[in-house]
This record gives structure tokens, sequence and C-alpha cells, in this order.
């Protein structure tokens, strides 16, 4: 899927949400731990709910590895579901790999040929030799995680004891790579404040932006500071959205939220296309 499509979906759906498929046994209904595989029983509820209120899914492959063989084949059945029944939707393997050249070009095979993602998360610390690979893939995106919103970000992310921040110099340097127009970023909601600044380095590009709700990131203050002419802004929601409940009606419960955050969405976009 082309960021072209992405942005179409956007504007039709009036949502600009990802919905983080982070799946935990321990907190999912007790109900579906007799399924066959509770894992994709869960996501594939969680899917049909909330399909048409956002425009992205994310699972976080360590909540499929924790499992094993069975975790990985629940992965991989979640995302044939997704691209059988709603194509439309983007998806993105939150990875978070990178590693050298021809381990990344296996990485890459991985996700975007066996797997058919949309995107993959990369990690840029071993520089462009370890995200080119991933950036051959035509019709498919490298996220590359730029301020993230954990509390050790600061460790290296913001530290500008060389002059300059580290997440600007690896934006700006990521700007150089081969097909960079393939990239998008990860910012974090909790580092709202730093925006204007990352906009000032990529003024067009997509920000995958966790964060918002159980990690006390803001959609306005982001939104604020962040959307570009393209609305350019993924807001992934994870446990606020899927583990609204845990009873048998969790699904609505999920939807309900997903709901609510897609009508705050829809006024901030009704604000922004009227300026």
């Amino acid at each position: 899927m082309t960021t072209q499509e992405l942005t179409h979906q956007i504007f039709k759906k009036k949502s600009f949400l990802c919905i983080g498929l982070d799946v935990d046994l321990n907190k999912m209904p007790q109900y579906l731990l007799n399924a066959e595989d509770p894992i994709f029983e869960f996501n594939k509820s969680i899917i049909d709910a909330t399909h048409n209120l956002c425009v992205a899914y994310k699972p976080n492959t360590a909540f499929y590895e924790a499992y094993g063989l069975k975790g990985w084949k629940s992965l991989q059945k979640t995302i044939n579901y997704l691209n059988q029944n709603y194509p439309e939707i983007f998806t993105i393997a939150d990875a978070k790999r990178g590693d050298i050249g021809n381990t990344s070009s296996m990485y890459a095979k991985a996700f975007f040929e066996d797997l058919n993602f949309d995107s993959v998360t990369v990690a840029p610390y071993m520089g462009k030799d370890s995200v080119e690979p991933f950036l051959e893939f035509e019709n498919k995106t490298t996220i590359l995680l730029a301020l993230t919103s954990n509390e050790g970000s600061s460790d290296f992310q913001t530290n500008n004891s060389q002059g300059n921040d580290l997440y600007k110099t690896v934006i700006q340097t990521s700007k150089t790579w081969k097909n960079a127009h393939n990239l998008m970023y990860v910012v974090g909601a909790t580092k709202a404040s730093y925006f204007l600044k990352i906009r000032e380095i990529i003024p067009n590009s997509f920000l995958l932006v966790p964060g918002v709700g159980a990690q006390g990131g803001d959609l306005n203050e982001v939104c604020k500071h962040g959307l570009s002419k393209n609305v350019g802004l993924l807001i992934n929601v994870s446990r606020g959205i899927i583990y609204a409940s845990n009873d048998t009606n969790f699904s609505v419960s999920a939807r309900i939220e997903a709901q609510k955050i897609q009508q705050e969405m829809e006024i901030i976009l009704s604000k922004y296309l009227k300026n």
C-alpha cells in the first residue's frame, strides 16, 4: 500500500487511528483460552468490530514470539485475515528490526514477502546499510524509530552533547538514504513539544505515534504540532481499545472505545480541512 492510498483511507474514514494488536493471554477474556487458537480468535473479533473505524493495525511481534511457534502461526493467520478481508487496511509489523545488510535483507523478506505486511518498524542505530535493504521493496514502508515515548529515550535520543539531538541527526541523515521516500518515523505522543522541530525537518512524512491514552499522550497536542498537508499521522492505541473489557462482549467494548477516538479525529480533521 502506498502513502497516497493510506491518505485516501484517512479522509474516507475520517480517521487516522492505528490499533495495536498486542495480545496477552493473561489479559484477554478467559473463555477464549478454550479456542484452538485464542490469539487469532481475539484478533479476529477485534478486527471485525473496529475495521471501519481505523486505517491501520499494528501487531507487536514480541507478543507473538513469546508464545513460540504457536504465536508466530497466530501472527501469520492474523495478517492473512487482514489482507484477505480488509485489504484497504495498512498493516504494520512492529518488529523493531535492524542489523547488518544481509541480515536486514532477510528480515525484510520475512515481513514484506512471506507475511506480506505493508510496513515494518526498524531501529536505525547501525546506520544506512542496515536500513536500505528494507527500503528496496516497492510499495512497502519502513518505519524508523526516531523519538520514542519510553522513559529511557532521553539517554540517547535527546542527548545533544555533540551539538545536535540524536533524534534530529537520525531523521536528517535518513533523508539522504536510497529510497528514503519509503520512510515513515516513530515519534512518541508523550514528546508532543518536539513535533514542531520534527516537522521542520520532515514536513510531509508520515509519523507513527504511540503513547496516546495509557501512556499519557494527548491527541489534540500531537495534532496541533504534528499534522501535515496530507494529515501525516497514524495514532496508535493498543491497551485502551483491545482491553477495554475482558468479558464476552469485549469486541463491542473495543468498538466503543475506537469510535470515541475516531469521532475526536473526525472533529480534528474537519477543523483542519477548514483551515
